[in-house]
């Protein structure tokens, strides 16, 4: 599966939302959409973007009991996205409920992915603030064994940690890596961040950038950036 980058698409509206992608008039991003704007706008958004020719990344980070998870999973298998993601930490029994909910009658699914630490915890918030003693590599390399012993294709993880992933689970387990940002941009929230370039380095799978593509002010220029340096 080749490289690609995921365009974060955090709007809380459909006009704003459809006013960024109107911009792209020769390109069609891989598109990510968040709890914001699914919230905001319902299942019909991902309907419209997709019909528009997006691929889609339902980015909903599910976590509760394994049947509330496998029910609300059979739900947004009926929305043809092409992605879509749960925590980690809600054990191997829940994802692999995710997976039979995910998965439609003839047999296929979307890609699903599980979120090992956000890129906003640092060890010491993870420590202090979790009472997660391990470090902080080592807690994200068993969950992404957790994620791959449940079946599924990938895990959510920085890019710094990509290449440990893709060496503890195999290079075909996907690694999906927000906290990406340019060289000479702001890391905003972000505390475990690194370019597009050096995410290829590193082995990441998919990038998910937010802010420096959908604040930039030429969007699709900074697109264009972004997947010059990634995918080259």
């Amino acid at each position: 599966m080749g490289k690609d980058v995921i365009v974060a698409c955090d709007f809380s509206s459909k006009q704003a939302v459809m006013d960024f992608l109107d911009k792209f008039t020769e390109e069609k991003p891989y598109v990510k959409i968040g709890m914001e704007l699914f919230y905001a706008e319902g299942p019909s958004i991902v309907k419209e973007i997709k019909a528009r020719g997006h691929k889609i990344f339902l980015d909903l980070k599910l976590c509760d009991i394994p049947n509330t998870v496998k029910k609300a999973m059979s739900v947004l298998s009926g929305l043809d996205v092409d992605m879509t993601n749960l925590h980690a930490s809600g054990t191997i029994e829940m994802m692999q409920a995710a997976l039979e909910g995910l998965t439609r009658p003839d047999g296929t699914r979307p890609l699903l992915i599980a979120v090992t630490q956000l890129t906003s915890t640092s060890e010491e918030r993870m420590r202090e603030q979790l009472l997660i003693d391990k470090p902080l590599d080592e807690v994200v390399m068993h969950y992404a064994s957790n994620a791959e012993k449940a079946g599924l294709d990938g895990v959510v993880c920085s890019p710094l940690e990509a290449g440990k992933v893709h060496n503890r689970c195999g290079e075909k387990f996907l690694t999906v890596t927000p906290g990406v940002r340019f060289a000479d941009g702001d890391i905003g929230d972000q505390v475990r961040v690194t370019t597009p370039e050096k995410a290829k380095e590193l082995g990441s799978d998919y990038i998910v950038v937010g802010r420096p593509i959908t604040a930039a002010d030429d969007p699709v220029a900074a697109y264009r950036r972004c997947v010059a340096e990634f995918v080259g």
